[in-house]
């Protein structure tokens, strides 16, 4: 594994455990009607991309470990494909390997 994909994918999972954080609130707040207002769990830590979703989009998204939500044109092709293009963000997938290894061992959920 590349020192850039360890990056990218520790990068992503750090967006990914905000994003958790975000959904916890919105939970405990009993607000499971109202959009998401999260963050891009895009690969660039500078990033300040916002993305809106709603509570069960989101659950979609995380029941799978692979699975980020990224600002449109966030992708990074070499470490994820697009497997979605939806209003406001991308779902992205990692590919086998390293990537996808990153995203499993990172994920909150422990899926």
């Amino acid at each position: 594994m590349s020192s850039r994909e360890e990056r990218i994918g520790l990068n992503e999972a750090v967006f990914r455990a905000v994003n958790e954080r975000i959904e916890g609130l919105a939970e405990t707040f009993e607000l499971k009607t109202q959009p998401l207002d999260l963050i891009c769990e895009c690969g660039d830590a500078a990033c300040v991309e916002r993305i809106s979703m709603t509570p069960a989009e989101y659950e979609q998204i995380r029941s799978e470990a692979h699975q980020f939500a990224v600002h449109p044109g966030h992708e990074y092709p070499d470490v994820e494909v697009v497997v979605a293009r939806l209003k406001g963000y991308d779902i992205v997938r990692k590919n086998e390997g390293a990537p996808a290894q990153i995203a499993e061992q990172t994920d909150p959920r422990g899926s």
